[in-house]
């Protein structure tokens, strides 16, 4: 049985900046502190270097599920998001996209994230912190589960 491993989506897989640096200036005003609200901002990401062909990797090793949050005020960053995980992870990721500000609530064994907000802190498995000292890139990341 294959262990169970979740995803971040935002700055782990996806580059955030990628989308911000897309949007108008006047958008980047008007939501100025909170530009996970601009509609349609998460159809304009591209992947982080590495992180698909990781995907892809790690899919063949574990349980592979895409573990993100969506923020409540942006109602197209749910459909986005869904949209984003079939253009670039096809069917590694397919109906593995899980959408929750409460990440902690999920069983499994490894989470990979940026963050510890929404619930990451109290994740039951191993929270791996990419973009830390210890796991910087997707690289350190498979020299470590692989």
């Amino acid at each position: 049985m294959k262990k169970i491993l979740y995803v971040d989506m935002d700055n782990v897989i996806v580059d955030f900046a990628s989308g911000v640096a897309k949007i108008p200036e006047r958008l980047k005003i008007e939501y100025n502190g909170r530009l996970d609200e601009v509609p349609g901002i998460f159809s304009l990401m591209r992947p982080l270097s590495g992180a698909i062909l990781s995907m892809e990797k790690l899919s063949q090793k574990y349980d592979t599920y895409v573990l993100s949050t969506a923020p409540w005020e942006n109602a197209s960053a749910w459909s986005d998001k869904n949209k984003w995980i079939r253009k670039y992870l096809g069917e590694i990721a397919y109906k593995r996209l899980i959408l929750t500000h409460h990440k902690n609530l999920n069983f499994g064994d490894f989470l990979i994230d940026d963050r510890t907000a929404n619930g990451a802190y109290l994740f039951k498995g191993e929270h791996i912190i990419f973009g830390s000292e210890k796991y910087p890139d997707w690289h350190s990341v498979c020299n470590y589960l692989l």
